[in-house]
């Protein structure tokens, strides 16, 4: 369903990995404790687990809490390098984060086998 999600306004990764076993509640404490931030200000906020191959997307609409997940079959999500607590991505750099090529380097083309 296109759409079902807004774009947020930001997007934060968070630099250190966390507990994929964390939940709305778990991720919105680290949120707010250890990044600083709102978890219901309309940032969109990303962790990824310590392995790397699994992403968890923690944003709020204005309505309600979305808790999506992401977990490549192949290789892993590029990190941040970042000595901050999070990092602000652009939507840019978060489409490519998601398809697991580094987001680092936007001007290159991404792998011809891999799909977002």
């Amino acid at each position: 369903m296109p759409g079902l999600i807004e774009s947020p306004g930001q997007i934060w990764l968070a630099v250190a990995p966390v507990d994929m076993r964390r939940g709305l509640d778990g991720l919105s404490a680290i949120v707010q404790q250890s990044l600083g931030h709102s978890p219901c200000a309309g940032s969109a906020f990303i962790f990824r687990n310590r392995a790397g191959n699994r992403l968890r997307l923690l944003l709020w609409d204005g309505n309600g809490a979305w808790l999506c997940q992401r977990r490549l079959h192949r290789g892993s999500f590029v990190g941040p390098k970042a000595t901050d607590t999070c990092f602000s991505m652009t939507q840019d750099q978060w489409q490519w984060l998601i398809t697991g090529e580094d987001w680092q380097r936007l001007s290159a083309e991404p792998h011809a086998d891999r799909q977002v």
